[in-house]
Formats: structure tokens, C-alpha cells, sequence
């Protein structure tokens, strides 16, 4: 185990722990605040990443206050390098603790990537070989945030463009160990999924199909971009740019079929629209929750 960083007693916190429904989310974005309160916007909970919040206050701080005011807020981390080769930052690691204890967010996640090497920043998420030492080194450091936070983290299956020759383990049966050894839950990107399954040419259904489900507890959907490598294959890029594309729908409700209704969000991160094209995303993932709940309600009653 590794040591945690921060000694004593939390941070106090205005508010109380709210878990995140199992409803449809939105991304927060600092342009929609003002809509989302004036509207009382029917949304189940949103999401910020820790990053954006880790100064002492100022406007982030003090719009995020009134959000949380009415809303369940989820915290997703965006730079920890949960698979970095080096020792987790200690600085950002605290600063994520602060954020953490802050706004007592339902769910906090990071990702399966890595970000840093040798004090070098990248503004990536860079992909890493399933190997027995990534693993263990990936376990190591996903201990040493929930020891820090004092709670359970959700780690994002990725997006990957690339894959490794001495990766041997698969992906979902790499999860699958990261959540047994560590006790952390997972975050499932049913956009990642297909895009990594389009550029690497396998079945996104069969990897839905073998994946733990059982251990996931947040959705995250998005838009992608098309693109073609240097061979003309197709290539697709996370964008998070556009709306979630019908193919990704179609494997949000295989997904559902197995887990039933989760906190699922709609991300939306580069060229940002107007708050009812979000909006508009969301009850479309609302939608599909509803359907999934009341086909499970029909067969308790049948």
C-alpha cells in the first residue's frame, strides 16, 4: 500500500454527500450555468473535471456552488496518470483530495492512461501495454488516491489509437483485475468502446458481452470524429466535438440491457453548443433509461 499524502480531518464542506442518480448527466460548462439555474434544468446530475477547480476560488468556484446548491455533481479526473511510470504527483494529488472534500461529489472517477513523464506534462491520454507490471503499477496508484480521498474512484476504460506487442492480457480482462485487486469500480465509455474497437478492427458487441458490467457504475457517451490513417482505413477520433453518433446509441442500450439504469453523461467537451442541443442529448439518454427501467418493472410484474 502506498502512503497516503494529506494527514487530519477533511476539509469541512457546505455540503452533504448526494449520491448521483441512475439518470441521464451532462458535462458542466462555465457558459451554461446562468440557463441551468434561471430554468431549474431537469437534469440528474453533472459532472465537472477536478482540474478546472483546484484554484482557491474565484467565478469556477463560486458558479459550481450555486450547481451543487441544486444538483448532484460528479468529480472526473482528467490529468493523475493513474498509469504513469512514476510516483503519483503529491501536488495534484492534494489538490484533487480538496476538490474532492470540497463539493462531496456521488461519484469521482480518473482515467486508465497516462500524462506525465519526468516532470514533462503531456495534454493526452496516452494509452499503456496490459502487462503484469502495468497492472500492479496501475493497482499501486489507483490505492494510493482512494487511500488519499478516503473513498472509492471509478477508472474510464480508453480510447486508444495504438495497441502494444507485449500486451497479455486483453483490455476488459485487464479491468476486470484492476477492480478485484484495487476494490475500485469502473467507468464505462461506450464511445471509447467503439472507437477503439473501429480503429483496431474488432467486435465492439463481443467486448461489451465479455466486459465486468457488474463492476461499473457510471456511463460516459460522446461524439467522434471520422478520420483515415495513412492507409486509408478508417480511423476515429474521441472528439467529444458532436452528438453521440446512432452507433453508439445502439451499444448504450446493449449495455443498459445488462446493467440496468446507471448514472450515464453525456460529454461534450470542443465546440461547445447551445444548452438545449445538450440538453436535447441528455433526454435522448433519458429516454433510453426510462425504456430500460420499464422493461424491468414489465418483468417483475409478468
Amino acid at each position: 500500500m502506498m502512503d497516503t499524502i494529506l494527514s487530519g480531518p477533511p476539509a469541512p464542506s457546505a455540503f452533504r454527500p448526494s449520491p448521483v442518480p441512475p439518470k441521464a448527466g451532462i458535462g458542466l460548462k462555465p457558459q451554461h450555468v446562468e440557463t441551468i439555474l434561471a430554468t431549474k434544468a431537469d437534469i440528474g446530475f453533472f459532472e465537472i473535471h477536478a482540474e478546472n477547480y483546484m484554484g482557491g476560488g474565484g467565478l469556477p468556484h463560486s458558479q459550481l456552488s450555486r450547481i451543487r446548491e441544486g444538483y448532484p455533481v460528479s468529480v472526473h479526473g482528467v490529468g493523475m496518470s493513474i498509469g504513469g511510470e512514476n510516483r503519483i504527483d503529491r501536488d495534484h494529488l492534494a489538490r484533487f483530495r480538496a476538490v474532492v472534500d470540497r463539493y462531496q461529489p456521488g461519484l469521482v472517477s480518473e482515467h486508465l492512461a497516462w500524462s506525465t513523464h519526468d516532470n514533462v506534462f503531456y495534454n493526452d491520454l496516452l494509452p499503456l501495454p496490459y502487462t503484469s507490471k502495468t497492472l500492479a503499477r496501475v493497482v499501486c496508484h489507483i490505492d494510493q488516491v482512494q487511500e488519499t480521498i478516503g473513498r472509492q474512484i471509478l477508472i474510464e476504460n480508453p480510447s486508444t489509437y495504438v495497441t502494444f506487442n507485449e500486451s497479455n492480457w486483453s483490455e476488459f480482462e485487464f479491468m476486470a483485475e484492476i477492480a478485484f485487486r484495487s476494490g475500485c469500480g469502473l467507468l464505462f465509455d461506450v464511445n471509447n468502446v467503439y472507437v477503439s474497437a473501429i480503429n483496431h478492427g474488432y467486435s465492439p458487441e463481443a467486448y461489451i458481452d465479455a466486459y465486468p458490467l457488474d463492476k461499473v457504475r457510471e456511463i460516459h457517451l460522446a461524439g467522434h470524429a471520422t478520420d483515415a490513417d495513412n492507409l486509408d482505413q478508417p480511423l476515429l477520433i474521441d472528439s467529444h466535438d458532436r452528438p453521440v453518433a446512432s452507433s453508439v446509441w445502439a451499444l448504450f442500450e446493449r449495455v443498459l440491457q445488462r446493467t440496468g439504469p446507471l448514472p450515464s453523461l453525456v460529454e461534450w467537451d470542443n465546440d461547445v453548443p447551445t444548452w438545449e442541443v445538450l440538453a436535447n442529448e441528455a433526454r435522448r439518454a433519458q429516454s433510453k433509461l426510462d425504456d430500460v427501467l420499464k422493461s424491468i418493472k414489465d418483468q417483475q410484474v409478468a
